[in-house]
């Protein structure tokens, strides 16, 4: 160090001190403390610390004490770990802060970070620009564009951030619950009545059926929601991220079909070729019924069972192998014990390995239908491994599901209420 005198100098961080050699701060692991090793000037060292005590050689960081304890403890021994009862994002500025990256971190502490920087990524917007006090009086050019701009975002994508947002909402859950209708009273025998007919009449009842009050409802529906995806995208702030989005993928898989049917129906017209386009077209029209995902836009519960789904993929993936190696070992055992051994009764139920693994799957959930059960005691037996095997084999990971689940919830219920927060103010203004 060519600043200071003494042959030791002293980090004082959030008023716990720490007493260090000279030569030490040389190759010290963490970069802002080494920095002080090349420091020539008091100017240089007040560019690396927040204070500087001459007399004492004490060196000043106003950061969190405790956090800086866990991070010496990485120093002197090579793990780095969270602090308990503290954020991992403020935890995380603090390793960056010292020179640290997430690499340093032990692997379940980087899985606990990348999961947590994924939730707020997701799920929290950013504050809007020139909101406080300070902003009003001066705006840079442009801001009352990016500010409507922001505001129309909220508006689509917040359901409870503003009165408009809620009647937007509002309007949206309306069609979605028409269209659900329709779609289901579409599928009642008098309405496939017309189905049955020849394919002159077919193609004559299709391209009639768009006047009809159905076919008229349908297509308005359709018309708001391609309306709502394009004004989305137009107010979006990062459009490749848009398109990512799964709910923006199911709302294009649920206006698609519309507008694939339609011209189908237009470039086939009376040709025989109707006749195989039939059942695709049934296939797109089926597709609409990804418009009741829509919902989750609007409601804390089905936002709650995808992001649970999201943070839990691996407890699933988990939970799906234990299933198939349960059914891989369950079904061969019971092909074998049922109609493998010459025992002088074959069950032909199990004649093969894939249909017992039909009878493993409603055993291990404890469905049990019934149309295919064991004959012989030991395959009763098998069974009854089976089914106890599976009610312990699905409980396993229920717990991380479940406390993941109540996680979830609550966060998404704050974020709700800071939106709501926002909108009694509205209607205070």
């Amino acid at each position: 160090m060519n600043f200071g005198r003494g042959p030791s100098v002293v980090l004082n961080v959030g008023g716990t001190r720490y007493s260090f050699s000279r030569e030490v701060l040389k190759d010290f692991p963490l970069r802002r403390v080494g920095r002080l090793h090349g420091c020539l000037s008091e100017q240089d060292v007040l560019e690396v610390c927040d204070d500087y005590d001459r007399e004492r050689n004490e060196y000043f960081f106003d950061r969190h004490s405790e956090a800086f304890g866990f991070i010496m403890l990485y120093v002197r021994h090579g793990h780095l770990r969270f602090v308990p009862h503290m954020c991992e994002l403020s935890f995380y500025n603090e390793m960056i802060y010292w020179g640290l990256e997430g690499s340093h971190l032990d692997y379940c502490c980087q899985r606990r970070l990348d999961d947590r920087m994924s939730e707020t990524c997701t799920y929290y917007a950013a504050e809007e620009p020139n909101g406080g006090p300070e902003g009003k009086g001066r705006r840079a050019p442009g801001a009352e564009g990016r500010k409507w701009l922001e505001r129309m975002r909220r508006t689509f994508e917040e359901p409870t951030s503003s009165v408009a947002a809620q009647v937007l909402a509002t309007v949206s859950i309306l069609f979605v619950i028409v269209s659900m209708v329709v779609l289901c009273a579409s599928t009642l025998p008098e309405w496939r009545a017309p189905e049955n007919r020849s394919v002159e009449e077919q193609s004559r009842y299709t391209a009639e059926s768009v006047r009809e009050p159905s076919g008229i409802i349908e297509a308005i529906c359709i018309g708001w929601f391609t309306a709502e995806c394009i004004v989305r995208f137009i107010v979006s702030k990062n459009k490749c991220e848009f398109v990512r989005r799964p709910l923006n993928i199911i709302d294009l898989l649920a206006i698609t079909p519309y507008y694939i049917s339609v011209l189908m129906t237009v470039f086939t017209g009376e040709n025989s070729q109707l006749q195989r386009a039939g059942v695709t077209l049934r296939v797109l029209r089926m597709m609409r019924i990804f418009w009741v995902i829509k919902l989750a836009r609007h409601f804390i519960g089905l936002q709650t069972l995808g992001l649970t789904l999201k943070r839990c993929y691996r407890e699933m993936v988990m939970l799906l192998v234990f299933i198939c190696v349960a059914m891989a070992i369950f079904s061969a055992l019971s092909q074998l014990l049922e109609n493998g051994l010459d025992l002088g009764t074959k069950n032909k139920d199990y004649a093969s390995i894939p249909a017992a693994c039909w009878w493993v799957i409603i055993s291990m959930t404890t469905v049990g239908y019934g149309d295919m059960c064991p004959i012989t005691v030991p395959g009763r037996i098998l069974g009854g491994i089976c089914v106890v095997s599976g009610i312990v084999l699905l409980a396993l990971p229920i717990t991380f599901i479940y406390h993941s689940f109540v996680q979830c919830y609550h966060e998404l219920k704050f974020r709700s209420a800071r939106y709501s927060r926002s909108l009694s103010a509205e209607f205070l203004n």
